[in-house]
């Protein structure tokens, strides 16, 4: 008794970070239809979109579009990418409740994905964290390549802490760590949580997982044996990284659900609701998506 949390709390990012790799096309008016059935799964905070520019990301050109017509539900926290001062600027026009941050631990991953070293990134995000706090927006910094970099292979735990201290200095609320390529073992999250939680409360970290080798569900045990219990997922298990080659999709929200609900915590999120959020875009992709549990719900309608 006592092993396990109570309590888990999920971040839906699959409008963001599940849809911004996707070849195929998402009409503006069904993001909005997606994300107003997120909004009623019982999740705490749904990650709609992303305010870079649209040439890096077209998928998601829209955001400020989608963050103005969703339906919103008071009991929800909806927050998007922003990359620097402009995109800060656009989604606060756009209504968002949270910003979220981003750069990767490794210097080589963060020069690929936003064009700066990791000391030339580190004052355009202070100041973008700033002006989000002093616009009472809730802040969360995301930090890729936690475990593994596709460039630079395995990244030493003390770079990923020393990321982290730049961000909480510059006044984030909490921060999440991103297995960006999928490629991490029980192991590795040991060794990484050993260092973060020296310093930082359980309660300020938030784990990120892919599951391009299908370890994101024994990663996430891993991390609720260290106390963690907030985690970020996909519906469906959409999403990739445009600049992590070959990495597979988030860990799918339909089986963290069906995981943490069968060992007996709680998470106040409706797994059929979620099933049916899944469905709703697997039929407009086209595509079948990699949730096992979304697969044996559908055989099973």
């Amino acid at each position: 008794m006592g092993r396990w949390p109570e309590f888990v709390e999920i971040k839906e990012v699959g409008p963001r970070d599940g849809l911004q790799n996707e070849k195929q096309h998402v009409a503006t008016s069904d993001k909005i239809a997606w994300i107003n059935m997120l909004s009623e799964t019982g999740v705490k905070e749904i990650e709609y979109s992303s305010f870079v520019h649209p040439k890096w990301i077209p998928q998601l050109s829209d955001a400020h579009e989608v963050g103005r017509k969703i339906i919103r539900n008071p009991d929800v926290r909806y927050s998007a990418l922003v990359p620097n001062q402009k995109g800060l600027e656009l989604a606060l026009e756009a209504g968002i409740d949270g910003a979220s941050v981003f750069m990767s631990a490794s210097e080589s991953h963060n020069k690929k994905n936003i064009n700066k070293s990791l000391n030339e990134t580190y004052p355009v995000l202070g100041e973008v964290i700033k002006n989000a706090k002093d616009a009472r927006k809730h802040v969360t910094g995301y930090v890729s390549t936690v475990f593994d970099c596709p460039y630079e292979g395995k990244i030493n735990p003390e770079q990923v802490r020393m990321v982290i201290d730049h961000l909480f200095a510059y006044g984030i609320d909490d921060i999440s760590l991103g297995d960006t390529i999928g490629t991490a073992v029980p192991s590795q999250v040991e060794a990484l949580l050993d260092v973060v939680l020296k310093t930082y409360p359980k309660e300020k970290i938030i784990l990120h997982y892919h599951d391009t080798r299908g370890m994101a569900i024994a990663n996430i045990l891993t991390s609720l044996e260290y106390g963690i219990t907030r985690f970020d997922s996909s519906v469906g298990g959409l999403g990739g990284c445009p600049y992590a080659p070959g990495a597979a999709g988030n860990v799918a929200t339909n089986d963290v659900l069906y995981l943490l609900h069968g060992m007996g915590i709680k998470t106040n999120i409706s797994e059929r609701k979620m099933q049916e959020a899944g469905l709703f875009m697997q039929n407009k992709l086209g595509k079948t998506l990699p949730s096992k549990s979304l697969a044996y719900a559908i055989a099973h309608q």
